[in-house]
């Protein structure tokens, strides 16, 4: 047997093995290299897609909001409020009573659909004006309690930075500076309020004044008695480490009470849940087989006899 053809054949075949193999890894790695830049095309376009909608929709709320009349206190209050939601912008407050009317005018339109409107007009008119005020109040209100809950949580994991990087040669803006950037990423509302300290600070603000500030935004109890020890101990010129950690001691017995205090609710509020959905469960399952026994046994002998 001739062994050259079938060696020309087997190194033929080889050969095109080899040459589709590396065809297809490099038309693969082009492939994806292309998916990725038209990922990351389509997604800058989705987040200016995303931006010119929002400023549509503002260019909708703004006027819708100018429409009430609302006084500059009333607009200042509900500035504060927005702030503490972590909702900054200038024209915030106009924005959010302009989603108020517009939720009003669209739980009418939903009521002159359903046939309600015609039937009882003042009901439902005042229907939709006391649910379009207070759906985006109650929104707001989560809002601010669960922020609120997220900076609490978050106060001692700064507190123990705080001592730390104090205790190792850091002032307190170039620590709180620092702390700002290390829990961006664990506890980013926090961050963000000692980012805009910073900013304030280096914008020719005083220590006192930003920390005043930085306590009014959060309207979090334990930071605003945590910034009036640093503005004590900045005032005084005491340790500022010594402040801190007897701070912190105050603050691990103030939780320490507020769990006690949750865990001495929780009899309270479990009454409902009993009352409502277990001793019914309980009273059927035990005494509901026993009413039927007596009314299948003694019922019938007692109108025998």
């Amino acid at each position: 047997m001739d062994l050259v053809p079938l060696s020309a054949l087997i190194g033929a075949v080889v050969f095109f093995l080899l040459f589709g193999t590396v065809y297809l890894i490099m038309t693969r790695a082009e492939t994806f290299q292309q998916r990725v830049a038209k990922f990351d095309t389509a997604e800058e376009k989705m987040k200016v897609s995303w931006r010119d909608y929002l400023k549509r929709t503002e260019r909708v709320f703004k006027p819708l909001g100018e429409m009430i009349p609302r006084s500059p206190q009333e607009l200042s209050r509900q500035g504060k409020r927005l702030m503490a939601a972590g909702i900054r912008h200038r024209e915030g407050p106009r924005l959010f009573y302009g989603v108020k009317l517009c939720l009003a005018v669209a739980f009418i339109c939903f009521f002159a659909a359903n046939g309600f409107l015609t039937k009882n007009p003042l009901g439902s008119i005042c229907m939709s004006v006391l649910f379009g005020a207070a759906v985006p109040d109650i929104w707001l209100n989560r809002k601010m309690r669960a922020r609120k809950e997220r900076i609490q949580l978050a106060i001692p994991d700064v507190l123990d930075l705080t001592v730390v990087c104090v205790e190792a040669g850091l002032g307190l803006d170039q620590s709180l500076m620092r702390i700002g950037q290390e829990i961006r990423r664990i506890h980013p509302d926090l961050s963000e309020e000692l980012h805009l300290y910073n900013l304030e600070v280096n914008a020719g603000r005083s220590r006192a004044e930003a920390l005043r500030n930085l306590a009014g935004r959060t309207e979090v109890d334990d930071l605003k008695s945590l910034t009036a020890v640093l503005i004590q101990t900045d005032r005084f010129g005491t340790s500022i480490a010594q402040s801190l950690r007897v701070f912190s001691d105050s603050l691990r017995t103030k939780r320490r009470q507020r769990a006690e205090e949750r865990a001495a609710k929780t009899s309270i509020k479990m009454i409902p849940v009993l009352v409502f959905f277990i001793f019914p469960a309980i009273f059927i399952i035990v005494v509901f087989p026993a009413f039927i026994a007596v009314v299948r046994e003694l019922l019938p002998k007692i109108g025998g006899q």
